[in-house]
């Protein structure tokens, strides 16, 4: 019992970049696109201007080539878990490539930089004189709502583990 207080687990939440088109819609949009561009391509080529017709096509390549890599970008992602012990943050970037830090939660301390217009611009980790800076894709209103969660958790965790 006294080993599972020590492992409890106060917070996890894993942080993902926004995209707005998932791959069905990606396609339907790519089908309308190429169709439009085909529309606009048949008069210049009966008029003769056939070259309009390919750098057209590299459009649609250009196209589908932005937006697989906004999938691809798409992959990232942040895990942060906090228990009474420790607090883990795990980043993966689009590659795969995976980086894990871990904090004692005791030590760390939460920095804000905020701007009044614009909301939470950057939130950062910091203990031992190293900073880590969490969230950095979220949206402001995202990041705060994470930064408030996070702050709460590391409360708690300092405040150590709850035996029953």
């Amino acid at each position: 019992m006294i080993a599972n207080a020590y492992d409890a687990q106060i917070f996890a939440a894993r942080l993902q970049p926004h995209r707005s088109l998932e791959q069905r819609q990606f396609y339907r949009l790519l089908m309308g696109f190429s169709v439009l561009v085909l529309f606009i391509s048949v008069p210049f080529y009966l008029m003769g201007a056939w070259p309009v017709v390919g750098f057209m096509g590299a459009d649609i390549a250009l196209f589908y080539w932005a937006f697989r890599a906004n999938f691809r970008a798409a992959r990232a992602y942040e895990e942060i878990r906090v228990s009474p012990l420790e607090l883990r943050v795990e980043r993966v970037s689009a590659r795969g490539e995976k980086r894990e830090w871990r904090f004692n939660p005791a030590w760390v301390r939460l920095e804000k930089e905020e701007d009044e217009d614009y909301g939470l611009l950057r939130l950062t980790l910091f203990s031992r004189g190293h900073g880590l800076e969490l969230g950095a894709f979220l949206p402001p209103q995202a990041r705060e709502k994470f930064a408030s969660d996070l702050a709460l958790a590391l409360a708690q965790a300092r405040r150590g583990p709850v035996f029953n």
